[in-house]
């Protein structure tokens, strides 16, 4: 049975989500997702929306492995792992399940490697060619804030933090913590270069979310 419960009462922007753990959830997540890319259509093109279309597989993924674990449930969770598993082949995403918070932008096809250990917030926009990554024989790895821009080329990893609202720049090495929020870092290694935030370069899908939906909409949530 489906009920209708008002925004307010599941999300607020200082309280949000850092995984799906519902299908209400997964709804919000698939929402901000979209809002953060900037499309206006519901649903990504067959041709020309790859990126968008691995992203709501992606959500899919996590929406089956956190919600749905009884045995009636695996073939389905499986069906959409090995559908997730081909197109990450063929987009040349290495990305696993659970890792970024709502409001995920990938800009482009290409290489991005993301290790398991990696966590990163709500409205994360990323380029191509980015390696986020645990050091060697460690399973620490980057806790990434809310609201951050990775440009292309950039290397992030290690024990660190990065705070909320920072911009890194084309190409920058991260390996020691960013705690100095709003900001944008580049070079190698990377340092603070102005106190610019990322937010000129992203959607802030969360936040575009409450703006448009006013505080009596309502989504729906299974019982």
């Amino acid at each position: 049975m489906k009920i209708f419960l008002k925004v307010s009462e599941l999300y607020s922007e200082n309280s949000l989500p850092t995984q799906i753990a519902s299908k209400s959830d997964l709804h919000f997540f698939l929402e901000c997702d979209r809002l953060s890319l900037g499309y206006n259509r519901k649903k990504p093109k067959i041709v020309g929306d790859e990126t968008w279309q691995f992203q709501r597989l992606l959500r899919k993924v996590e929406f089956y492995k956190n919600c749905r674990n009884s045995f009636l449930w695996k073939p389905l969770f499986f069906y959409h792992l090995l559908h997730f598993h081909r197109m990450s082949v063929r987009l040349g995403f290495t990305i696993p399940p659970n890792c970024f918070g709502p409001g995920l932008a990938i800009v482009h096809r290409g290489t991005i490697v993301i290790s398991n250990f990696v966590k990163i917030g709500s409205n994360c926009r990323i380029h191509v060619d980015v390696n986020i990554g645990a050091t060697s024989k460690q399973n620490r790895a980057p806790q990434i804030g809310n609201d951050t821009y990775i440009a292309p080329g950039v290397k992030i990893f290690g024990d660190i933090t990065i705070a909320d609202g920072v911009a890194i720049g084309a190409g920058a090495i991260v390996n020691k913590s960013i705690l100095e929020k709003n900001i944008t870092v580049a070079g190698n290694p990377a340092k603070k270069i102005s106190d610019n935030n990322s937010g000129k370069h992203i959607n802030k899908g969360t936040e575009i979310f409450f703006k448009t939906n006013s505080r009596g909409s309502c989504i729906t949530q299974n019982q």
